[in-house]
């Protein structure tokens, strides 16, 4: 069954163009795992700075291949480092 993932974050919008090149790494790395289906990013109006990240993954499974992955964790961290807080993960699936 398709999960989603409610990804997370509070980025100073002075810090957003230095994040980018991260982000679409990080996109880009996912999109060629397997069981990735989609990745949309939202930018909230009403609080500059917050973002949400929902992923689309065939499994749950799948998701947590890619989570445990070197290759996301290296690049979260320097996404965290930079931002200076955890991004936040939430898993929803359909009801």
């Amino acid at each position: 069954m398709a999960v989603k993932i409610f990804i997370r974050r509070v980025i100073a919008e002075e810090r957003i163009n230095d994040l980018l090149p991260l982000f679409r790494r990080l996109r880009n790395l996912a999109a060629n795992r397997s069981g990735y289906i989609s990745g949309e990013t939202l930018k909230r109006i009403d609080n500059p700075g917050k973002y949400l990240v929902i992923s689309t993954w065939q499994s749950l499974d799948d998701w947590r291949k890619w989570v445990v992955s070197r290759e996301r964790i290296e690049v979260q961290k320097e996404i965290d480092a930079r931002i200076g807080e955890e991004t936040v993960y939430e898993i929803y699936q359909y009801g």
